[in-house]
């Protein structure tokens, strides 16, 4: 993933986004997340309850994961990133993702039920 330095410094500074799946009826599921970029594989990671919704409808995608989107914007700045998400509970992807997420915004409180839901970025809009 090669993009410019404004573009990673946006991905990297303290902000919100909102993470897009569709529910098996079609219509779309927007929650507002904390996201953290791997600019070098090209993922986007979310940490989640096991147990809520966004992480149950991606879980029954399976290993085949579930059509998504990240975004987030300020002023007039924005981007969106889409891709694949999937849903991963072994405790080393855990770890990472709980590390690269104190990093951006702080650390996590303790979450026995936590899983990472890791977006395969397959496709960059936007203006940052």
């Amino acid at each position: 993933m090669t993009l410019d330095e404004g573009f990673r410094q946006f991905w990297t500074e303290r902000r919100l986004a909102s993470l897009t799946t569709v529910r098996p009826n079609g219509t779309p599921h927007v929650v507002a997340v904390g996201v953290t970029v791997d600019f070098e594989q090209g993922l986007a990671r979310v940490i989640a309850s096991g147990t809520s919704y966004k992480a149950r409808l991606i879980r029954a995608a399976g290993d085949t994961g579930l059509a998504a989107a990240v975004c987030q914007f300020e002023d007039r700045t924005w981007s969106t990133l889409e891709g694949r998400i999937r849903l991963l509970d072994d405790a080393a992807s855990v770890r990472d993702a709980e590390e690269r997420y104190a990093q951006r915004y702080r650390q996590p409180r303790e979450n026995p039920q936590r899983v990472v839901l890791e977006l395969t970025i397959g496709r960059v809009l936007g203006n940052a």
